[in-house]
């Protein structure tokens, strides 16, 4: 090492040693009592401003600009006065970035999702489609998994089906 080199090193150690003497500690008497100290009092219905980005991608009602899902905005979120399975339910307000119309929002909780309220129409999703067509089939085919006599009748359709195909092979030689 030069010896411009150690007085750096030496005046950062310095520095170092300075800034680790601070104290962070705070006196607090014996007869200190938190509960005695005053509280704030919070409206029911607080906003707070949160930097969120859109869950989904929506067009704006009134002047029809597309705002793509992830775009990020300062956001108004406040509690609704829903609850689903005991956790509460928040809405999301804020603005449209052309013509300043309000948009609102909230979470779907029972979808795992979001749902739009107002100001702005969800664009289509194929995921989501999917989705819901998959469910339906699955309580479709609940649904008969349950019934014995529509199992019957899948049954017997399979099995003409079967028969058919067997007969038009047999045609075919």
């Amino acid at each position: 090492m030069t010896g411009t080199e150690r007085k750096v090193f030496q005046v950062c150690a310095g520095c170092l040693f300075i800034s680790l003497k601070i104290s962070f500690q705070k006196y607090y008497p014996p007869d200190f009592d938190p509960t005695k100290l005053p509280r704030a009092k919070q409206p029911k219905n607080r906003q707070w401003v949160q930097r969120v980005m859109t869950p989904f991608n929506m067009r704006c009602n009134t002047c029809n600009e597309y705002i793509y899902k992830g775009k990020k905005f300062n956001m108004k979120r406040e509690p609704a006065d829903e609850f689903y399975l005991g956790m509460r339910i928040w809405r999301f307000y804020f603005k449209c970035p052309n013509c300043l119309a309000d948009i609102s929002f909230k979470t779907d909780l029972e979808n795992c999702d979001y749902q739009a309220e107002n100001g702005a129409t969800r664009l289509f999703e194929a995921f989501k489609l999917w989705k819901d067509q998959e469910k339906l089939k699955e309580a479709k085919e609940e649904e008969d998994s349950k019934d014995p006599m529509k199992q019957l009748e899948k049954r017997t359709k399979i099995s003409r089906a079967e028969m058919e195909a067997m007969g038009e092979i047999y045609s075919l030689h």
